[in-house]
């Protein structure tokens, strides 16, 4: 799998996405209150680009006329074409949940230091200095 450094963690705030270009493929990077997540930005309905369309959650109510609750608020993503609505955590269609979904991405956030390269070492070593890194990377992995 390669991984693929996006963003830096101030670039994609809690409840901002990021839409980025890997490999040919479009992508949409989301912050969901601290945690990172990567769709696919094509809506399997129609084409649509699925990552540009709006966060919102679910109302629920434990009966009918009963008291409505918001939940799960800027986790599901509502396709700008024609509504279709997926959870972002898992990629999971809320319209037809039984046979869509959208490709997700595995996405973690890696310290400066820990960079991936794909960089072999040499026979050879330079002097080298003590440097330190003072910002996180959002980095996304897809297959190879």
């Amino acid at each position: 799998m390669a991984k693929h450094v996006v963003a830096t963690v101030d670039e994609i705030p809690p409840g901002e996405r990021k839409i980025v270009e890997i490999g040919g493929r479009s992508l949409g990077v989301f912050n969901i209150k601290g945690e990172y997540y990567a769709l696919r930005n094509i809506c399997p309905h129609q084409g649509g680009p699925l990552c540009q369309g709006r966060l919102t959650g679910f109302v629920t109510a434990d009966k009918p006329g009963g008291e409505y609750r918001y939940e799960r608020r800027g986790e599901i993503l509502r396709c700008p074409w024609h509504g279709w609505e997926y959870d972002v955590t898992t990629g999971q269609s809320w319209v037809d949940p039984a046979s869509v979904r959208t490709r997700r991405y595995d996405v973690e956030v890696a310290a400066g230091d820990a960079l991936p390269h794909g960089y072999q070492p040499g026979p050879y070593t330079a002097e080298t200095f003590e440097v330190s890194i003072d910002r996180q990377y959002v980095v996304v992995e897809l297959p190879g």
